[in-house]
């Protein structure tokens, strides 16, 4: 039986990215498909904001100050309590050395920025709890 996204509630998102202007794009996409978002601006940001929010999927930049993508997805994964939450990265590249080393700090997928609203549904659809 297919389940529908009304009973399960809204997915709750955190997103993860040093660009002002993908935050905000995300955002709309995501609340315009139901969805309730946190933002952050970067590693630090999002791990603070991590236990308050408990989002159920995150997409993580890869390329950000301070603590990058792989580094937050790492930390993300470490922590018992949100190991099984799926992390998408998101990055301007497109190469197969960036998704293998995503893979190997344990996120579930990679999305190519900028991407569009249909591709970012898409993702939380594939990933959703």
């Amino acid at each position: 039986m297919k389940e529908q996204v009304s009973d399960a509630g809204p997915t709750r998102i955190l997103v993860i990215d040093d660009s002002n202007t993908i935050r905000r794009s995300a955002e709309i996409f995501l609340k315009q498909g139901g969805h309730e978002v946190a933002l952050a601006e970067d590693g630090f940001d999002a791990l603070a904001k991590l236990g308050d929010f408990h989002p159920d999927l995150v997409f993580c930049d890869i390329l950000m100050p301070r603590l990058d993508g792989y580094q937050t997805c790492a930390i993300i994964k470490r922590n018992p309590e949100f190991s099984g939450v799926p992390v998408i990265m998101l990055s301007s590249k497109d190469g197969l050395f960036d998704k293998a080393r995503g893979r190997m700090v344990g996120s579930q997928d990679y999305l190519t920025k900028p991407f569009t609203k249909d591709q970012l549904l898409q993702a939380v659809l594939q990933h959703r709890p």
